[in-house]
């Protein structure tokens, strides 16, 4: 048999990479939006009752079927949250709550098989929430202070069942359980085989499926592909597994990417950036990701809505703007320093800022800015149109630049004050 040639074993590499893209492409993801809790959660400033009522209607409208309201199971449950508010009064307004969650946690059973719902239990039902993200910690680490194996082994089947017996779900059905495993890498990667034990378990109970937290952001993009496919073994479709991963390293999106590639069914997560940390793989990135490889199943929310939906979001929790160099929804994120580096639509892996509500903008570089950038930006600063500028001055604008930086002159030409300053000096040369 003839060895394969380089370009055989190169051309296997790409159209390998382009298995997956077709992969992504098909995959029609279980979203789960928490732009209601994720996002405030690690915000300057939250969100009121009322911030909350205006916000579950802009969430609808863009497109989530399922959407989290709040998180029941916090420290001093006695001391209720805004979340309480939000979920009694969207009860006593008799709103239509089909599709919406909240988080809770497991109740315990003794060894006597005597059975203590967790308050949060408790509240999902008097709220009327119809479904819950469950939380269980499996890490030794996690567990610690509140139950050992045994006890959760107990625990879970009749946390399970009581929800079931206790929750009505969408439209009167069985509530959708999904057991958010909180320290899910680690206890996959510290503990596999009792983890796998759990699964196990968890796969035999009448649930809609798991959900794995990075919950410090700290695994390696191919390692959190690796614990979704290892869960995957122990719990076969249709059990759901979804993922939910923070900001920690740098490569959260990476990572959401590789668990979906290696079985995951969706993620959870707001649709800001801003999480609990300083960030998350945030659905609105993940749609944006989704819909820059072609994926049509993206087309089922208003992509026309995405970033200026979610920018207006965090700017509600924290008070003050969005990082200008945030990826995808940042405001420097679509503003032109140089022409060549414009995304086209049709081009692949680009994805102009025109398809998810955004717009090009123009920011000067005296290093690289070109022509067409300064036109821009001239454009924006004094609303002419672009063309209104001759060439040879924005040329000459250039050379000034240039030799400006060769003298010591260090000049932030973006500021409309020192742009027009230069656009007199080139027009005057």
């Amino acid at each position: 048999m003839p060895t394969p040639s380089a370009a055989e074993k190169a051309n296997a590499h790409l159209a390998a990479a382009q298995r997956k893209i077709e992969r992504l492409r098909d995959i029609k993801p279980y979203f789960i939006d928490l732009s209601l809790r994720e996002n405030p959660v690690g915000a300057r400033v939250g969100q009121t009752l009322q911030d909350k009522l205006s916000i579950l209607p802009k969430i609808r409208d863009f497109g989530f079927d399922n959407v989290l309201l709040g998180t029941l199971d916090y420290a001093i449950p006695d001391e209720p949250e805004v979340d309480d508010d939000f979920m009694a009064y969207l009860r006593d307004h008799q709103a239509d709550l089909n599709g919406c969650f909240a988080f809770t946690a497991m109740g315990i059973a003794q060894a006597d098989g005597s059975f203590t719902p967790d308050p949060s239990q408790l509240k999902l039902r008097d709220y009327g929430v119809p479904n819950t993200l469950h939380e269980i910690n499996l890490s030794k680490a996690g567990m610690a202070g509140q139950y050992d194996y045994e006890t959760l082994r107990r625990s879970l089947p009749a946390s399970i069942a009581w929800l079931n017996d206790n929750i009505r779900g969408d439209h009167g059905g069985r509530p959708r359980i999904i057991i958010n495993i909180v320290d899910g890498c680690d206890a996959l990667s510290e503990n596999p085989d009792e983890a796998y034990s759990i699964l196990s378990l968890l796969a035999e109970q009448p649930i809609a499926g798991i959900s794995i937290e990075d919950d410090r952001g700290t695994y390696l993009p191919f390692q959190v592909g690796a614990i979704v496919a290892a869960a995957r073994c122990f719990l076969p479709p249709p059990l759901k597994i979804l993922v939910h991963v923070h900001t920690g390293g740098g490569f959260e999106n990476a990572s959401v990417i590789e668990a979906l590639l290696n079985g995951a069914d969706g993620a959870w997560g707001g649709l800001p950036k801003r999480s609990a940390i300083i960030g998350h793989a945030s659905l609105g990135e993940l749609i944006a990701n989704l819909v820059r490889i072609g994926n049509p199943n993206m087309q089922t929310y208003r992509l026309n809505q995405l970033l200026p939906l979610a920018a207006g979001l965090q700017v509600l929790d924290e008070e003050e703007p969005v990082p200008d160099d945030l990826p995808i929804l940042g405001y420097n994120a679509y503003r032109l320093p140089l022409s060549v580096f414009r995304q086209r639509a049709g081009r692949p892996m680009d994805l102009p800022p025109e398809a998810i509500g955004g717009e090009y903008r123009y920011r000067i570089s005296p290093v690289v800015s070109d022509a067409p950038v300064i036109a821009g930006r001239l454009a924006e600063v004094t609303g002419r149109p672009a063309g209104d500028f001759p060439d040879e001055v924005l040329r000459q604008m250039i050379r000034l630049m240039r030799r400006d930086l060769r003298a010591g002159k260090r000049i932030v030409y973006d500021e409309p004050e020192n742009l027009m300053d230069l656009y007199e000096r080139a027009c005057a040369a």
